[in-house]
């Protein structure tokens, strides 16, 4: 007879019972929440380049797979922080990072 362990839980769970934990779920659910908001806005052949990185009390990230993608970003950072305000989202400024290549 198979028993469980006994802290065989959900992270969600998990995450929820820490309070520094729980912030971290907090930030990263607010990043994927910004990141739907200005989807709409993103051209569609760029969206799949584009991911949610971490956000803090100075920036958000937006994290994409190459500089192309970025250059492109970087000229609607205006645009989009405006939607982001009108969402209702705080001003938090916009960062945006290549991710290195997995070669």
């Amino acid at each position: 007879m198979a028993s469980t362990p006994p802290y065989n839980f959900p992270l969600a769970s998990a995450l929820g019972r820490s309070e520094p934990l729980g912030l971290l779920l907090k930030r990263l659910r607010d990043s994927q929440a910004r990141l739907a908001s200005i989807s709409p806005l993103l051209p569609a052949a760029m969206r799949s380049a584009i991911s949610a990185g971490p956000l803090d009390e100075a920036t958000w990230v937006l994290l994409v797979s190459n500089a192309a993608v970025a250059a492109k970003l970087r000229q609607m950072v205006p645009g989009l922080q405006a939607a982001l305000l009108a969402a209702g989202h705080d001003g938090t400024p916009i960062k945006i990072k290549i991710m290195a290549s997995s070669r």
